[in-house]
């Protein structure tokens, strides 16, 4: 679900990295603050997975498109709304600089329908609520659908007030967000199973080896076995307008994802991730 450059006007993109930066800042704070130790290994582990996880895209049936999970949710779950914040900024910042996944002109616009709406918003407002009401496991379900179905809907609006395109608001909405809705289900399941293996990992070494190994298994060996059918949103505004969607100017270090480079993009988030997250308990 990165938005592309060539939908966005700068405006919107500006106004979006603005809200994105105070986020990080209110998060680099909100973790300072947090009690809850969360070990700099750990953080760094989970965050490489939703990495290798989000090169792992899977057909939904019947549409010829093709989703991944975002894993914001998950993470949120697993290192609470600050630290999941700063890694989701952390992995979208590496596949921009990369992979030039989205465009770095779009990089505030995907870290803010990515990053701040499923782990300040619906983590804290939704999943944590619903947990009380409903158990863990379906809260976090429901928060990955609706973070799915509200991060779509944040780009129909975004690329309408931009202004640069002539998709229709609704026609795109109504494309947008049965997609999303799909890719959403997929996800919470994803992100339900793999919280509870975690949860069933006693030690913090066990978790952080479960989650290290299968962000290079994912980055990896599966992610050769991605769909190739265009993502959700690239198919949205194909169905619309074909010849609007266009190779983004900026392609990043590598200029795409492989098998190789894959594996070091994993690796780096890791170790940004990870330092990040040292240099913020050492101060703390």
């Amino acid at each position: 679900m990165h938005i592309a450059t060539t939908l966005i006007s700068a405006g919107v993109a500006l106004g979006a990295a603005a809200a994105s930066t105070g986020a990080g800042a209110y998060s680099v704070r909100g973790a300072m603050k947090d009690k809850a130790a969360v070990s700099p290994l750990l953080t760094g582990a989970a965050a490489a997975f939703v990495f290798g996880a989000q090169m792992v895209n899977f057909t939904i049936p019947g549409t010829g498109s093709s989703g991944h999970i975002v894993g914001a949710v998950l993470l949120a779950a697993l290192l609470g709304p600050y630290r999941s914040f700063l890694s989701m900024a952390a992995i979208l910042l590496m596949q921009c600089l990369l992979f030039g996944d989205g465009g770095a002109v779009a990089l505030g616009v995907n870290i803010f329908n990515m990053g701040v709406i499923p782990c300040l918003v619906v983590y804290p407002f939704v999943v944590k609520p619903l947990t009380k009401k409903l158990g863990g496991n379906l809260a976090l379900f429901s928060g990955s659908v609706l973070s799915a179905v509200v991060g779509a809907f944040a780009v129909t609006v975004e690329t309408t007030l931009s202004g640069i395109t002539a998709l229709p608001f609704l026609q795109f909405a109504e494309r947008m967000l049965p997609v999303h809705l799909a890719i959403g289900a997929v996800e919470g399941a994803v992100a339900v199973v793999v919280f509870v293996v975690a949860s069933r990992l006693v030690s913090v070494k066990a978790k952080t080896a479960f989650f290290g190994g299968a962000a290079l298994l994912a980055s990896g060996a599966v992610s050769l076995l991605a769909s190739t059918y265009p993502d959700g949103l690239e198919w949205s505004v194909g169905g619309l307008s074909p010849t609007l969607l266009q190779a983004e100017s900026f392609t990043g270090l590598f200029g795409g994802y492989g098998y190789v480079t894959g594996i070091i993009g994993t690796v780096a988030v890791f170790a940004f991730v990870f330092a990040l997250t040292a240099v913020r308990k050492k101060r703390a």
